[in-house]
């Protein structure tokens, strides 16, 4: 897919162009400001990290937190059900109908979601998400802005930065609307999607561009990572193995004794500016999108955060 057709899926609400933002002379700031906002999220907490990162954990608390926010109560084909989640989720193939349930289990126990009889036929089940998934949503969203607000500051980005709990919700219902250029944004590069369908995947991933990053001998530089497994709640063995097929694939470089250095590859840095690039462009045009209905024009500019 190239940059006009990924335009084009945008249906019209894109105000940047993806070229915009994959060749923008800021982008390696605009990089080190995801990853790092990113990393905060997650940082100290790998009961989150083990709960929801990973392909098939996270696609089913991002869908069900946008079919809540979408759903018309007059209409019963939009209920945020058991039945409709899976559709979603299974049309994507990341996970089967017997581990969404158990996801949606155990996002129950935690207290991350809630299965309520509908008010409408009290034989159906809605899911309902918890403030405490709402405010690390927010978080998470917040994350994924940081990078816009280096790129485009003239936009302003500030109800997501502020975490503003009505565009939240708007936002998450207008996003469901864009799944198709999300779904297309994400497979731009499969380079993630190695990471993505381990646990904690793209956080290592994260964690190893950041020290890459701030490594005084550029971004090639050789970079630990035997704390790694404690840092997100995983086995230093995953973690290996994990290197160890990226290293296959021809992603990474396994340096010093033990392979306890990590190289990342000319190749892997492309993928991963690149998927970065449309993980932006998507967030712009949904955020593009959910001004419009919000009242504001999408060139309204307002106080940041």
């Amino acid at each position: 897919m190239n940059s006009t057709e990924l335009d084009s899926l945008s249906g019209g609400a894109h105000r940047i162009r993806f070229a915009d933002v994959r060749h923008h002379p800021r982008f390696a700031d605009a990089r080190k400001a995801y990853v790092d906002r990113f990393l905060e999220v997650y940082s100290g907490d790998p009961f989150t990290v083990r709960l929801l990162i990973e392909a098939g954990r996270f696609i089913v608390y991002y869908i069900v937190i946008m079919l809540e926010a979408a759903q018309d109560p007059a209409r019963r084909e939009t209920w945020a059900t058991v039945g409709l989640l899976k559709q979603y989720v299974q049309a994507e193939g990341l996970a089967s109908s017997r581990q969404i349930d158990l996801i949606i289990s155990r996002l129950c126990e935690v207290g991350f979601l809630e299965l309520n009889p509908a008010e409408q036929d009290r034989r159906v089940r809605i899911l309902k998400t918890t403030e405490k998934l709402h405010a690390h949503d927010r978080d998470w969203l917040a994350a994924h802005y940081a990078p816009l607000t280096v790129l485009f500051p003239h936009h302003d980005y500030g109800l997501v930065m502020r975490r503003d709990r009505e565009f939240h919700a708007l936002h998450r219902r207008t996003a469901l609307q864009f799944r198709e250029l999300g779904q297309h944004a994400l497979r731009l590069a499969p380079e993630i999607m190695l990471f993505f369908d381990h646990a904690a995947g793209v956080l290592i991933l994260a964690a190893l561009v950041q020290a890459a990053m701030e490594a005084a001998d550029g971004p090639h530089s050789c970079v630990p990572y035997t704390q790694l497994g404690d840092r997100f709640g995983v086995s230093r063995t995953h973690v290996r193995k994990l290197l160890e097929s990226a290293q296959h694939a021809g992603l990474l470089k396994l340096h010093a004794r033990g392979g306890h250095q990590v190289e990342i590859l000319p190749r892997m840095w492309a993928g991963y500016d690149l998927g970065l690039a449309g993980g932006f462009y998507f967030h712009d045009v949904v955020f593009a999108a959910s001004l419009e209905r919000f009242g504001q024009p999408m060139g309204t500019s307002q106080p940041g955060a």
